[in-house]
């Protein structure tokens, strides 16, 4: 079809070609931004873009799938991990005092606490496929040749996909890209940035609506 890249030519590209990858994926990037949809169809656009179609794409080339960081961490990995999630806990409950994200948050709609525990692992989903994207389709290849270039190319799309979000999340999103490619990067595996952004999310989800519902009260303004 006229306007995509064809699976022919992409087989025909050069194998193994590190720097057509950030070429072929940065566009990517914004394709689910820019088709919307409403949750459980975005979650359909994000497996497809940031991990289905990838994948195909860096197997096209010749590369595997654990050269992106699709391995378990090691220990420097999951310390750092550990260390991030507990940071995270004081700035969830910050986060709560600030009306825009108090009420932007959950994303999803719900029936119930068991239905919103379904939905966060939908949730998972999707942060499962962000991570394999930004942090390991995007970042490790080019940063056996240039860490800081492939750090800071990953952050910009990661960056500019959360605008139209409370404000405060775009400088956030800058300085949080930076961290989890840094700590992945130090994991060698873009899993600890995955369990940081699912379980951090689910956290601040669980704080909103409980705040909200009333069932905690100490993080109101």
């Amino acid at each position: 079809m006229k306007g995509f890249i064809s699976l022919a030519s992409i087989l025909s590209m050069p194998k193994r070609n590190l720097h057509l990858l950030p070429i072929l994926l940065f566009p990517i990037s914004f394709i689910p931004w820019v088709l919307g949809g409403e949750f459980i169809i975005h979650t359909v656009y994000v497996l497809l873009f940031y991990l289905l179609l990838p994948a195909l794409i860096v197997k096209a080339l010749g590369f595997e799938l654990k050269e992106f960081g699709l391995r378990l961490p090691n220990g420097r990995g999951l310390r750092f991990f550990a260390a991030l999630f507990l940071l995270s806990i004081p700035l969830s409950l910050y986060g709560t005092k600030v009306p825009s994200m108090r009420e932007y948050y959950p994303i999803f709609t719900y029936s119930g606490w068991g239905d919103f525990f379904l939905m966060e692992l939908v949730m998972g989903a999707i942060m499962l496929a962000h991570e394999a994207f930004y942090r390991g389709f995007l970042l490790f290849p080019l940063a056996r040749k240039n860490e800081w270039l492939a750090v800071i190319l990953q952050d910009i799309p990661y960056t500019l996909v959360h605008i139209g979000k409370p404000g405060i999340e775009v400088p956030y999103a800058f300085v949080a890209g930076i961290i989890f490619a840094k700590m992945d990067l130090e994991g060698e595996s873009f899993l600890p940035s995955f369990l940081l952004h699912w379980l951090g999310s689910a956290f601040f989800d669980f704080l909103c609506v409980a705040v909200k519902s009333g069932l905690l009260s100490f993080a109101l303004p």
